[in-house]
């Protein structure tokens, strides 16, 4: 457990791992999100893996964002190119709004530790019935990234000068 700060409150979140091939044994970006989002102080509602398939993920990611115990959900997996990367599709027609600088960050992070190949990040973030979502690529690295220099903050209620926990805590936002 982390050391609180004033303002910090816990979230419950989610983490969908989305591969043909990943199993419980071999999810390494999965559970570096979990042992992060744990070692931060948020509770992990639920962990996932389901196949590279659009209405599997749809479906799976509408159902938590319209659950009352999930304020975050984090998928890795299925951002790429590749004939089944759809997360993205999945996804983004589930958002009220979409974050745009959250894929524009990633990428910046991203290009220090692997130059161009992070232009094939298609990552994003975004706002569902004040429920945030975060889309990250599959890579270990990538999630250590995604968690490292911009979900640990944004997630944490005393980050001043803004962040998305107060935009999900019922008290502070409008979920609830």
């Amino acid at each position: 457990m982390s050391e609180q700060r004033p303002g910090f409150e816990p979230l419950r979140i989610v983490v969908l791992t989305v591969s043909d091939t990943r199993t419980d044994d071999t999810d390494r970006s999965g559970q570096a999100l979990v042992e992060r989002l744990t070692s931060a102080g948020h509770q992990l509602v639920e962990k996932r893996i389901l196949p590279d398939d659009v209405y599997v993920i749809r479906a799976q990611v509408a159902a938590w964002i319209a659950a009352p115990d999930v304020q975050v959900v984090l998928t890795t997996g299925g951002t790429g190119f590749t004939g089944r990367d759809s997360t993205p599709e999945a996804v983004d027609v589930l958002l009220d709004k979409r974050i745009e600088g959250f894929g524009e960050l990633f990428r910046h992070l991203s290009w220090h530790e692997i130059g161009s190949s992070t232009i094939q990040s298609r990552c994003l973030g975004g706002l569902a019935n004040a429920t945030v979502v975060f889309c990250l690529p599959g890579s270990t690295g990538a999630c250590r990234t995604a968690w490292d220099g911009i979900l640990k903050e944004q997630l944490d209620g005393s980050h001043k000068p803004c962040n998305y926990a107060n935009l999900v805590i019922p008290e502070r936002g409008t979920h609830g």
